[in-house]
């Protein structure tokens, strides 16, 4: 949670460019505000990003904008761009299997 916002994933809406994807963030104090997420449906059909990935990035996001501005984003709709997209990919790609053993070195015969 972001300093006591309660992140609440709402859902998501095809839509033809884009997947736009609604959460809720409520704090003790006040009422909810509805803040949006879209990712470019381009992204999906590029392999660049995977359906089931698409809400942690999404949340993701938006933890980051609240974090940057104490709950209280000056906007309400996002576009997480590519490069987002690219650093969530990378950081959550499987690592590279370590070998158990060493290569055996080339001979000359």
């Amino acid at each position: 949670m972001s300093g006591g916002a309660i992140v609440q994933y709402v859902g998501f809406v095809v839509k033809t460019l884009v997947r736009e994807y609604s959460f809720f963030v409520r704090e003790a104090s006040s009422e909810h505000r509805e803040f949006t997420m879209t990712i470019a449906t381009e992204a999906f059909d590029s392999h660049r990003v995977r359906y089931q990935d698409a809400a942690d990035i999404c949340s993701r996001k938006l933890h980051r904008e609240l974090a940057v501005y104490a709950n209280h984003p000056p906007e309400t709709n996002y576009r997480v761009s590519d490069a987002e997209l690219d650093d969530y990919r990378d950081s959550h790609s499987p690592k590279a299997a370590r070998m158990l053993y060493a290569p055996k070195a080339a001979r000359e015969f």
